[in-house]
C-alpha cells in the first residue's frame, strides 16, 4: 500500500524549476548523442542548448 500512496502523491507533487531544467538538459544531451552519429552540426546545436540550460541551473543554485 505504501508504494501506491507514494506513486499517487508523487503525481500531484509540483516539480521545481531545477528539476524541470535538469530533465530538459538530460533530454537535449540524449538527442545530441543520437544526432552525433548522423548530423554533427545539429548535434553541436543541441549541445549548445544543453549547456545554456546547465548555465541556468548553475545560476539557480548560486541564487539559492
Amino acid at each position: 500500500m505504501r508504494l501506491f500512496e507514494s506513486i499517487m502523491f508523487g503525481l500531484f507533487k509540483k516539480k521545481s524549476k531545477k528539476d524541470i531544467l535538469l530533465a530538459k538538459y538530460k533530454k537535449l544531451n540524449e538527442e545530441a548523442y543520437k544526432l552525433s552519429h548522423h548530423d554533427r552540426k545539429a548535434s553541436d546545436q543541441k549541445l549548445k542548448e544543453a549547456n545554456d540550460i546547465l548555465e541556468e541551473i548553475n545560476a539557480l543554485e548560486e541564487k539559492a
